[in-house]
């Protein structure tokens, strides 16, 4: 079995992710929204996500891995530190060469990045990365992370966030990456080791595959 790895978002089509039994490593983004099995470890990239955890709003169980922000919150917050030491699975603060910031990178990318280049996945499954689709930035952290949602700022994520995944899906053209999405209508042109798996309907899977330019897609509907 080729090396596997299934990445949990935080975004609306998260809940395809239990389309059906996925085989591999587990990894989920900040407090995914919904219990993960086994999941090797949860990414979290940013000083909201750390102080909201600190402050006691939240709890986030199991191994994580941290990017060089949280790295820096640690440095700052000793005793917290010390206190979810044993959680931490590693540091992880390696930039790729597409990415201005890390401002703009943000916790899908990190944990897309880890998976390719730390992991070495010949196999990535992607789920609720929305942005990626639809102009939705919608996530399951907004329920405990205030977030400007408003059309300037979405638009500005949206045109940083979109070329750093599809940099990296060229980066690692070896490596087979599948999104799974509510329709397979990408916003953006994606190399040939990009697959789109697309659900009409939760709970129902059929298989159809078929091409659509550049774009392997697989509809999973009636």
């Amino acid at each position: 079995m080729p090396r596997t790895v299934h990445i949990i978002g935080n975004g609306d089509s998260a809940v395809l992710y239990h389309e059906e039994p996925r085989k591999g490593l587990k990894l989920t983004c900040n407090l995914p929204p919904f219990a993960v099995p086994d999941a090797y470890a949860t990414c979290m990239v940013d000083f909201k996500m750390m102080h909201t955890i600190n402050t006691g709003v939240i709890d986030v169980p199991g191994e994580w891995i941290l990017g060089a922000r949280p790295k820096l919150y640690m440095e700052k917050h000793p005793i917290y530190y010390t206190k979810r030491a044993p959680q931490i699975k590693q540091f992880y603060t390696k930039l790729p060469k597409y990415a201005a910031n890390y401002t703009d990178f943000n916790c899908g990318h990190m944990a897309t990045y880890f998976s390719l280049e730390h992991l070495k996945a010949e196999v990535i499954h992607m789920y609720g990365f929305d942005s990626i689709f639809d102009f939705n930035l919608r996530s399951s952290t907004d329920f405990y992370i205030t977030s400007d949602r408003g059309n300037m700022n979405n638009n500005r994520l949206t045109n940083n966030w979109r070329p750093l995944f599809n940099s990296m899906f060229k980066d690692f053209k070896d490596t087979k990456i599948n999104l799974h999405h509510f329709h397979s209508l990408l916003k953006f042109d994606v190399p040939p080791n990009v697959e789109v798996h697309s659900y009409k309907k939760r709970g129902e899977i059929v298989d159809a595959g078929k091409q659509s330019g550049s774009i392997k897609t697989v509809d999973l509907r009636d």
